[in-house]
């Protein structure tokens, strides 16, 4: 028989949709995985790409450029460094990450109820990331602000299918370079109580969210827990430059969480072919949260994988595609053999509006992250334009996907409830099963219900105004923020975060580039 948590898992994800409202949404600390993750390679395929890994690290190397003090690390690791560059020793950083990254860690939120397990069977959604640009289908594309910037952590803490708050979820271009990470982070803290990300684009700006960090959990804590996360991008192929090795080790030296990731567009920062891009990507990853472990053994750490095709004949990224869902399914398995946890794809597409194209796209690599046994799936609902947007539109559609997903990893249980003799017994043959005992005990929970697709008969639809998915979805993020209720802070704690932002801004001239 299975375990009852399993039919729990699908069955809180109903309940939720239900009674999660706007102002008080649901909690959901992530998911638990009831499904298998899928294998596609065998061991031999697994091992002639590990082997390709340990010779792009020993033969080609990593080039660590401005970072002094990574370079000593690797040299006292044993590693060659020659310049820039550090060239590895076969099973030189495969043995670092055993030997102390944690298999799975707690990210802690403000309100304890929403921290979340990152790692094991367990799954985290988190909003998408980076877009310079925002869209909605009224005004269309314009450039990110704060208000954006809040709008979307409060549509990230009123959906339930969003268990983190994520971290740069649009750029509040409207405030300087060098400041607005003060704003982000203090947004998150303010209109969300869940787990939120921090700035990695310089040390300084990764110190100073830790720092904000601080001013909510306190320092003692934040030394032995983790609070925060930095999302560091390696600049493919095979070089970390200054800000970003930089904001690792920051982030690591407080023992906080590093999701390194690489940005490999084929063709482009990588080789055209699957394997070889596979290959690039762990390499890439595994030295990065080694390094980790040398500024701080311990210290949390996700592997992040970001694969992705290019259209050969005009050199444009395209997402969604089969060949990285394919990739991820194989670095899924190339990390469990590592033990670390793992973050892959996201709702991905190349679609410049929340259209079919933009659904069919992003459920292919949403579903490429579920089987590979994704923990941490960042870019989970709001992707538009290769990255470059963050739709609200889009981000309603994704976090709907999201909530089937919970459905769907929980998997199906077998207990006497889901098998439902009683059910055969008292309807018999030839009748039906609407008023039977067993339909009525499981009416609420019994399937999943969209928040936004429209199941009414042709006429039915018609006579409502014949609005398609886009409309509805707009009408409903409009609706979650106009009911939004922000989670009460602690207003000490408020004016601590106040005073901290004031300090710093007054302590530099406004830099825009």
């Amino acid at each position: 028989m299975t375990n009852p948590g399993r039919a729990r898992g699908g069955r809180q994800a109903r309940q939720a949709q239900r009674s999660g409202a706007a102002g008080s949404p649901a909690v959901i600390p992530g998911i638990r995985r009831a499904i298998p993750t899928y294998d596609l390679m065998g061991e031999e395929g697994l091992d002639r790409i590990e082997a390709a890994i340990d010779t792009l690290l020993q033969e080609i190397g990593i080039e660590f450029r401005g970072d002094p003090p990574a370079l000593k690390l690797w040299h006292e690791a044993g590693a060659d460094v020659q310049g820039d560059r550090v060239r590895f020793p076969v099973g030189l950083v495969r043995e670092i990450i055993l030997r102390s990254t944690p298999k799975s860690f707690v990210h802690h939120a403000r309100n304890p109820a929403r921290s979340v397990t990152v790692g094991g069977s367990n799954v985290v959604f988190s909003p998408a990331y980076g877009s310079p640009f925002v869209h909605d289908i009224d005004e269309g594309r314009r450039y990110g602000s704060l208000e954006h910037f809040r709008n979307f952590v409060k549509l990230a803490y009123a959906s339930p299918w969003m268990h983190h708050s994520g971290g740069t979820v649009c750029e509040p271009v409207d405030l300087p370079v060098n400041k607005r990470h003060l704003d982000m982070v203090y947004s998150h803290i303010r209109y969300s109580d869940k787990a939120f990300m921090g700035s990695v684009t310089a040390e300084e700006r990764a110190e100073e969210s830790v720092e904000m960090a601080r001013l909510v959990f306190g320092a003692d804590f934040v030394d032995r827990n983790c609070v925060i996360m930095g999302n560091i991008n390696v600049n493919s192929p095979l070089v970390y430059d200054a800000a970003m090795s930089k904001a690792l080790r920051a982030y690591a030296r407080a023992n906080q969480c590093t999701v390194v990731v690489p940005f490999i567009l084929g063709g482009a920062m990588g080789p055209v072919t699957t394997a070889g891009a596979i290959a690039q990507s762990m390499a890439e990853a595994m030295v990065g949260v080694a390094l980790c472990q040398l500024e701080r053994p311990g210290s949390p750490a996700i592997l992040g994988n970001f694969l992705s095709s290019t259209a050969l004949r005009s050199g444009a990224p395209t997402f969604g595609t089969p060949e990285p869902a394919l990739g991820s399914l194989v670095i899924g398995q190339l990390t469990r053999r590592l033990g670390v946890p793992l973050r892959c794809s996201g709702a991905y597409t190349t679609s410049k509006i929340p259209d079919g194209q933009a659904m069919l796209e992003s459920t292919v690599s949403m579903q490429a992250a579920i089987h590979c046994g994704a923990h941490f799936i960042l870019h989970s609902a709001g992707w538009l334009e290769g990255g470059l947007a963050m739709g609200y539109e889009k981000f309603i559609l994704d976090a709907d996907f999201c909530s089937a997903l919970h459905t769907y990893l929980a998997g199906i249980p077998v207990d006497d409830n889901g098998l439902a003799l009683d059910a055969f017994r008292e309807v018999g043959p030839g009748k039906h099963f609407f008023g039977c005992a067993h339909t009525m005990r499981n009416y609420e929970t019994a399937f999943w219900d969209s928040g936004i697709a429209d199941n009414n008969s042709f006429e039915q639809w018609r006579d409502a105004g014949s609005q398609d998915v886009m409309r509805r979805a707009n009408e409903k993020w409009r609706a979650m923020l106009r009911s939004y209720e922000a989670p009460p802070l602690d207003p000490g704690i408020d004016e601590s975060l106040q005073a901290f932002m004031a300090k710093k801004k007054e302590s530099r001239p406004d830099a825009w580039h």
